[in-house]
């Protein structure tokens, strides 16, 4: 991996060594742009549909979509995100979350604004994540139509099989396929490229579409004819977003690198080869990527063309583990069951709850759509509404962060966040065609995380009231001291200035105090990892009380055994087998007078029963830990 030294704008990279920088790019294209690579599969088809109405493919049309395709290609995915948002990393980390936790960072405050948008731009990749495995085995398995009319009826099951054996394989981990991801997509982006170069010589004129008045004409002339096919246009930059997504595995330059001389010229090339065979033969918009190939190459292009979907597939599923697991560690939901799936590769990982969640999303839109047309009409609106979300956190950063001026960081970002403006009022015309799907999911996604923020803070404040402060307590239990007991007791909290409820419960039933006890805090930081150095924070209270806050970033997963160990460096001699952990069960109860709704009462009760254990979320020894439960109303 590259060296990264965070500057005051973005990132800096050291040199690398020549063979592992193309290794990473190598490794970047076979994951970060799986999704986007994917696309002419049915980008160009759409969007020559969407503007022809059943009409014949007239050079009007095709010039005029693959100009806006190329310009769109340059302007969102090229110039937002390969050049400016690449940029604003944080702690080499990227993704709308990490953007988000970077600008409160950069404001030095927690902003309801940021949140807000955070939590909208993830809660629509999510939706994503269910539509994008799911167009993409279906437009490439359609290919099997054009050898066999009659396996038409196959095309679906044949897509769910895919999708499920996909979702089945999650639980053993990406690590022993993900080797094979480079060839592959190297050999499907080389594809692409010779099956364009191939067919541009079929009508050279497809070229004048390099013209940006081809795109600005048709806009022009078409009125919402023109609206209705940009929707369909952005299908081709859907997947730009990961290039951001993915920045930390890979790091800025090799995705630099990889999508300047090797991704875009493989993508335009083939998107201009299509627009060259409609040119020649307008029937061929039937399905000009596959009637690209001879027919003799039909059969291996399926082949190839599903296996770089499910990668394509692969990387959104990831994608949406990490990006769930970095809400949780922000506490925007609870704690999921995390499953590493590596010994040697921290960011492997596998969420159970989430993989089912994610399985049964996509085979219900197989179902309910039953074609990539079908799907089509319903994606675009969680990306673009993805990309515009990144476009006004990324003005924060650049302005506050990156201390430039106000009205530099508007002139640049500004026309951007239009763009991305009307790339969603394109798509949203679509929403009763199927764009309500992905937008019913993530709403109802924002929904959850709202109420589970929103029963959390009521929570606290109703366990406020009868929590005794800490220090009142030690001044008492040294007036009056209650039996000692030896060895040492871990009592865990989210507020250390105040009692943790399994002490007073232990001092009220038990009537023991142990000759040392540890009040531990852990805390996650705005940023996706800390430095061991800063890992533990000690702080002497009494001769028997002291504090403890442990620090993990956003994209780790909190080992309190492995940070006690740096504790004990710091001067805190304790036997882990004469320790015992103390933590809190709480029974929820709904409760009318709550503050919320006694529907969001029960939504949030649930949320908590689902939650993982502490125990096994921190990673504490179950055989050292001692559960205390108290019924809270809520």
């Amino acid at each position: 991996m590259a060296v990264t030294e965070t500057t005051g704008e973005g990132t800096t990279e050291a040199p690398v060594a020549h063979a592992g920088f193309w290794s990473l790019m190598v490794g970047s294209i076979g994951v970060v742009f799986g999704d986007i690579g994917t696309s002419p599969l049915y980008a160009f088809r759409e969007a020559v549909h969407g503007a022809t109405h059943g009409g014949p493919a007239t050079p009007v049309i095709v010039l005029g979509v693959l100009s806006l395709i190329l310009w769109a290609l340059f302007i969102v995915v090229t110039t937002k995100y390969v050049l400016f948002l690449l940029r604003a990393d944080n702690n080499g980390e990227g993704g709308t979350l990490s953007l988000m936790a970077l600008g409160q960072r950069a404001l030095g405050r927690q902003s309801w604004v940021l949140l807000a948008l955070g939590v909208i731009g993830a809660s629509m990749f999510i939706g994503d994540s269910m539509i994008t495995p799911a167009i993409s085995v279906l437009s490439a398995v359609e290919g099997l139509k054009l050898k066999a009319p009659a396996l038409e009826h196959y095309v679906v099951p044949i897509t769910i099989l895919i999708l499920v054996v996909l979702f089945s394989v999650q639980r053993i981990g990406t690590g022993k396929v993900a080797s094979a991801f480079g060839p592959v997509m190297i050999t499907w982006f080389t594809a692409l490229a010779l099956l364009g170069a191939s067919h541009i010589s079929d009508d050279p004129t497809v070229l004048y579409a390099i013209n940006p008045y081809y795109a600005v004409q048709f806009m022009m002339s078409h009125g919402v004819v023109g609206l209705v096919t940009l929707g369909a246009v952005f299908l081709a930059v859907t997947g730009g977003e990961a290039l951001y997504a993915d920045l930390g595995h890979f790091g800025r330059r090799p995705i630099q690198y990889g999508w300047f001389f090797f991704v875009l010229p493989a993508l335009l090339i083939n998107y201009f080869g299509q627009g060259a065979l409609v040119l020649s033969n307008p029937a061929t918009i039937e399905n000009p990527f596959y009637l690209m190939a001879p027919e003799s190459m039909l059969i291996p292009l399926i082949v190839l063309a599903t296996a770089a979907t499910v990668i394509a597939s692969q990387a959104v599923i990831t994608g949406a583990y990490s990006l769930v697991r970095q809400a949780v560690q922000l506490g925007l939901l609870p704690r999921f069951e995390v499953v590493f799936t590596s010994e040697t590769h921290a960011g492997q990982i596998y969420l159970p709850r989430v993989n089912r969640l994610l399985l049964i999303g996509v085979v219900l839109l197989v179902l309910l759509f039953k074609s990539s047309s079908g799907l089509a009409s319903a994606y675009g609106i969680a990306v673009s509404t993805t990309m515009v979300v990144d476009g006004i956190m990324g003005f924060v950063v650049i302005w506050k962060l990156w201390n430039w001026k106000a009205a530099t960081a508007f002139a640049i970002i500004a026309p951007l966040v239009f763009v991305d403006l009307a790339f969603l009022s394109a798509n949203l015309l679509k929403l009763l065609e199927g764009g309500w799907v992905p937008l019913l999911f993530g709403l109802s996604m924002a929904g959850l995380i709202w109420i589970w923020r929103r029963g959390a803070a009521i929570l606290v404040l109703k366990t406020r009231r009868i929590e005794v402060p800490l220090r009142d307590l030690i001044k008492s239990l040294e007036k009056r001291p209650p039996h000692i007991v030896k060895g040492t007791a871990v009592f865990l909290t989210s507020d250390p200035e105040f009692v943790p409820t399994a002490l007073l419960h232990n001092l009220k039933h038990n009537k023991v105090l142990h000759e040392h006890n540890v009040i531990l805090t852990i805390e996650t930081a705005q940023t996706p990892t800390v430095d061991p150095s800063e890992r533990v924070r000690m702080e002497n209270i009494s001769d028997k009380f002291s504090m403890v806050k442990l620090r993990f970033g956003f994209m780790e997963q909190p080992n309190v055994p492995k940070a006690l160990v740096i504790a004990r460096k710091l001067g805190w001699q304790f036997d882990i087998m004469a320790t015992s952990f103390f933590v809190s069960r709480r029974s929820l109860k709904p409760s009318a007078q709550s503050g919320m709704p006694l529907w969001q009462d029960h939504i949030f009760i649930a949320l908590s029963r689902s939650a993982n254990d502490a125990t096994d979320y921190f990673q504490i020894p179950t055989g050292r830990v001692v559960e205390v439960g108290t019924q809270v109303t809520i």
